[in-house]
C-alpha cells in the first residue's frame, strides 16, 4: 500500500484588514496542489466580515476559529502552533499571499531533504496595492541572504551567525515539518522577534533549513504591519536589545562564540535604527530620536 502524500496546513493568525485576509484565503484555494487545509485563527478582530465569509464555508478543507479573548501576537501564534495538525505547516500572514505553486514547491523540497525541518522559498515583495517594490529593508535582506541557485540545506552555527547579523528570512513564507515545530514554543515576551527566536531555538537544537530561490510567495510591505506599528516610540528596539543580549548569552553557553558575537553586534538592527533618525529629526520627536540613538550606539 502506497503511503498517502504529505499534507500541508496553512494557518493564518488573523487580526487586521478583512480584504487582505480574504485575498490570502483565495491564494490558498488557488494552489495547484490539492493536499492542503486552511485554518484561520481570528484573535477577536471586531469587523465580522471574515467570520461571516468563512465560518460556514462549504469547502471541508477550510476551518475558521475565533479566540474567546484577544491573545495578542505571541499568544495567537502559540495557539496556531498548538492547533497545527498536518504534516507541514505554514504561518501565512493575513496580509500576504501564496503563488499557485507554493505548496507543491515546499513539499517537494522537504521530500528532497528528508532531514530538514523547514523551508524558506523565494519571495516577491509587493506594496499595499500588490505592486512589486524593493524598499531598503528588502534590499538588505537580499544582500544578506545566501546566494544559491538551487535548493540548499543549511544548519549549525554558520546559519545562526548569518541570521543574527541580519534576519534575511521571511517568516510567513516558511514551511515547517509540524512534528519538529511541536518541540518548540513561541516566546510570550516577544512581539516582533518571536519568529526569529523560535527559528534560532530550532537551529541550536540541530534542525536545518532549506533555502530555495524559486519565488512562490508574495510578501506585503505596508505601514500597518505588526513590525511597522512597533517602530514609533522605539518600542521595537527596546525588545531588540533585550532579545539580542539574551541570545548572545545563550549562544555563548551553547559553545557558539561566533554566533554570540553576532548577537552582541546586532549590526543590522543598529543600522535600522540609524536609518530612522532623519525622520525623527524632521518630526522633532525627541523621545523617539533618543531611543534610536541609544539603540544604535549602546554596547
Amino acid at each position: 500500500m502506497r503511503p498517502s502524500p504529505p499534507r500541508i496546513e496553512i494557518v493564518i493568525p488573523y487580526y487586521g484588514d478583512p480584504g487582505y485576509l480574504l485575498a490570502a484565503v483565495d491564494s490558498v484555494r488557488a494552489q495547484t496542489c490539492s493536499q492542503w487545509t486552511l485554518l484561520v485563527v481570528d484573535d477577536g478582530y471586531p469587523d465580522p466580515t471574515v467570520r461571516q465569509a468563512l465560518q460556514d464555508d462549504p469547502d471541508p478543507r477550510i476551518r475558521y476559529v475565533r479566540n474567546e479573548r484577544n491573545l495578542g501576537v505571541a499568544g495567537n501564534f502559540e495557539r496556531c502552533r498548538q492547533l497545527a495538525s498536518a504534516d507541514v505547516v505554514t504561518f501565512l500572514g493575513s496580509d500576504d499571499t501564496l503563488l499557485p505553486g507554493y505548496a507543491d514547491r515546499v513539499l517537494s523540497d522537504l521530500e528532497a531533504f528528508p532531514g530538514a525541518a523547514m523551508v524558506q522559498p523565494g519571495v516577491e515583495v509587493v506594496d499595499e496595492s500588490g505592486l512589486p517594490v524593493r524598499p531598503l529593508a528588502d534590499r538588505v535582506k537580499r544582500a544578506l541572504s545566501p546566494s544559491v541557485r538551487r535548493p540548499t540545506e543549511l544548519s549549525g552555527e554558520r546559519l545562526a551567525v548569518g541570521l543574527l547579523h541580519g534576519d534575511w528570512l521571511y517568516w510567513p513564507a516558511l514551511a515547517f515539518r509540524t512534528e519538529h515545530l511541536k518541540r518548540f514554543a513561541f516566546r510570550a515576551d516577544l512581539q516582533v522577534g518571536l519568529d526569529l527566536a523560535i527559528v534560532l531555538d530550532m537551529i541550536v537544537a540541530g534542525e536545518s533549513l532549506v533555502v530555495d530561490p524559486a519565488p512562490v510567495f508574495r510578501y506585503r510591505r505596508h505601514a500597518h504591519s505588526a513590525s511597522s506599528r512597533a517602530i514609533p516610540g522605539g518600542s521595537r528596539f527596546v525588545e531588540d536589545r533585550r532579545f539580542f543580549a539574551q541570545t548572545a548569552a545563550a549562544m555563548q553557553a551553547h559553545g557558539w562564540p561566533r554566533a554570540s558575537r553576532a548577537a552582541r553586534w546586532r549590526a543590522t538592527s543598529r543600522l535600522h535604527a540609524l536609518s530612522l533618525v532623519p525622520a525623527a529629526l524632521r518630526a522633532a520627536d525627541t523621545a523617539t530620536l533618543r531611543d534610536l540613538v541609544v539603540h544604535a550606539v549602546s554596547p
